[in-house]
């Protein structure tokens, strides 16, 4: 049972013999603790959802932020993720990692990026280890950990380094369109070297793959994007489509993967086109990602593909003017949780 830990206004809950699947465990990271990473949490902690929630983050700080937010929470301090019980709306469960400095709304602090890291590392080991069934994470600020000497170009990255995947691979997913991308968090110039024939089929094989195995979709029909203007118009604006995009697609399709293209991406998201694919593969981050955010924003859900666990995020950036005001909304954290339960739920059989 809990008991108070004197001084902090949160209580220590240690950890409990239950059986581990009455209700999936959730590890959920605060990310950026200047943005609205806590106050997200702090709201979908009032929620009711059938779960066993863990989240990672300073205990302090999420005293300070509840307060200034005016909600009341009852903030539970976790020994142990395996010590997680079933999510009771009102109380968080936290299990702590300590900022080096005190976290303002708003304010970046160098010293803290470390602790950042530290609750992306403790998340992604509870799911390796099987402690915890799915990862949700809340948006970082990659400039500020780059600061702090951390190599870090985006949260799929680095779960691929640390989970061992041979390839990753970003999707967005809302209630009514999904987009993968062949290419993440590159400068334009970068891009066309970055994609290369090897790149896109092992891409799309895990695009395949991931539909069928996370999502439950049979036979996943993927459209894939040219890179240029009008795919390239036969050369004319370009020749990636003619030397690598659609060679490697035409590979696929003749093994079996229901894969077309590449198609103009100023037509590709047209109703009738939309209605002849599963997920749209786009070449570069914003080609795709403008459009999705156009018509879901607040629904989306950012998955990796590609990882031997469930990773589900948010679909928007850690809003640092927001930090503390009251007026973010949690309605992603709530459909990336959400999502995760139900991919959580696939990946266990």
């Amino acid at each position: 049972m809990a008991s108070a830990d004197t001084g902090s206004g949160v209580h220590r809950q240690k950890a409990l013999s239950q059986p581990r699947h009455i209700a999936p465990v959730i590890a959920l990271t605060s990310g950026e603790p200047a943005g609205i990473g806590p106050d997200i949490c702090i709201q979908l902690a009032c929620e009711k959802i059938d779960a066993r929630l863990a989240f990672y983050g300073d205990p302090a700080l999420f005293a300070e932020r509840a307060a200034a937010l005016g909600i009341d929470v009852a903030i539970n301090r976790l020994d142990d993720i395996r010590a997680a019980e079933a999510h009771l709306a009102g109380r968080l469960q936290l299990l702590p990692v300590a900022l080096a400095e005190p976290a303002l709304p708003g304010q970046l602090v160098t010293a803290n990026a470390r602790a950042v890291i530290a609750m992306l590392d403790a998340g992604i080991a509870a799911c390796m280890n099987g402690a915890a069934d799915a990862l949700v994470t809340a948006p970082v600020q990659k400039s500020i950990i780059n600061e702090a000497g951390i190599p870090f170009s985006g949260h799929t990255e680095y779960l691929g380094q640390l989970t061992g995947a041979m390839q990753t691979v970003m999707l967005l997913a809302s209630p009514r369109l999904r987009v993968a991308l062949a290419t993440t968090h590159l400068p334009l110039s970068g891009v066309p070297a970055a994609i290369t024939g090897d790149g896109l089929r092992s891409t799309i094989r895990i695009i395949d793959e991931d539909l069928k195995r996370r999502f439950g979709l049979k036979r996943p029909r993927i459209m894939v994007l040219g890179l240029n203007p009008h795919a390239g118009e036969s050369g004319v604006l370009g020749s990636e489509e003619q030397t690598t995009i659609a060679p490697a697609i035409a590979e696929l399709a003749g093994e079996g993967i229901e894969v077309f293209g590449p198609v103009s991406a100023d037509s590709a998201f047209t109703a009738s086109s939309l209605r002849r694919c599963d997920v749209v593969l786009a070449m570069y981050h914003d080609q795709g990602l403008p459009v999705l955010k156009s018509q879901d924003f607040g629904e989306i859900v950012n998955v990796t593909l590609g990882l031997p666990i469930v990773r589900t995020s948010v679909d928007h950036g850690t809003a640092l003017d927001l930090a503390g005001t009251g007026h973010a909304s949690h309605a992603s954290l709530r459909a990336a949780v959400d999502l995760a339960i139900e991919l959580s739920a696939r990946h266990a059989r």
